[in-house]
């Protein structure tokens, strides 16, 4: 007998909820196979469909994969991975309610680069150091009207990826990457540039640099709050705009 649409939706939310608790409780791991799928739809109490259907949402969601052949298996768990699909919330934000994201954003970062100032280690440093150096070439060979967007919202990318993996706190990191996706970040410079604000907010990336090789975690915090507020601002005041068409 097959399920109504409603009970087959319930069963696979049983299916979601048990395997969840199967992951609590320490019986699945990262990396383990899970049973075959009758005696995981008997575990659970749902037919092999309502199995089905659960576990591809799992797969969606980054919590399970199936191998051809070889069975389903739990994930590595990566919060990068799981994390992902708050990037879909970034670019779907419509610029009258971006400022509300940007909020969480910046909450976010100040206390990831507040984390990295006292972590970073000279290797990462460098590295921030060369992102901005490829910016500042580029800002010396060309009219702010004419720069090329895609190195700096290439460079803002990495820039901001970057001090939030020196936090060491990959969660965190992951929520700061997922929450700014490229195509809002895009909207973001786009607008930015065509108001000759670039040079700006380079100079604001230098100063969070120079906290950091200070190793100052209170004010490389006051100084990714200020520039991420500046650019909150920014955006809340100009909402209504069509950034396309600036």
């Amino acid at each position: 007998m097959s399920e109504a649409p409603g009970s087959a939706r319930s069963q696979t939310d049983v299916v979601i909820q048990g395997i969840k608790d199967m992951l609590t409780r320490g019986e699945l791991q990262p990396g383990s196979r899970l049973p075959i799928e009758k005696e995981l739809a008997a575990l659970l109490g749902v037919s092999r469909g309502s199995l089905r259907e659960g576990v591809r949402a799992l797969a969606t969601l980054g919590v399970l994969e199936t191998r051809q052949g070889d069975g389903t298996y739990v994930t590595a768990l990566d919060p990068a991975a799981l994390l992902s699909p708050l990037g879909f919330l970034a670019d779907l934000q419509q610029p009258a309610h971006a400022a509300d994201l940007l909020a969480v954003r910046r909450v976010l970062e100040a206390e990831s680069v507040s984390l990295a100032a006292t972590r970073i280690t000279d290797e990462q440093l460098t590295g921030l150091e060369a992102i901005l150096a490829r910016v500042d070439r580029t800002l010396e060979d060309e009219d702010e009207d004419a720069l090329d967007l895609e190195e700096f919202i290439n460079a803002d990318t990495e820039f901001h990826r970057a001090i939030a993996a020196a936090s060491g706190n990959p969660p965190l990191a992951a929520l700061v990457d997922a929450l700014v996706g490229r195509t809002f970040r895009a909207r973001l410079w786009r607008a930015i540039s065509n108001r000759g604000s670039v040079r700006e907010a380079q100079r604001e990336h230098r100063a969070i640099l120079d906290e950091l090789a200070r190793r100052d975690p209170g004010r490389a915090s006051i100084r990714m709050s200020t520039h991420l507020l500046g650019v909150e601002q920014f955006s809340a005041e100009h909402a209504d705009e069509d950034p396309e068409a600036t």
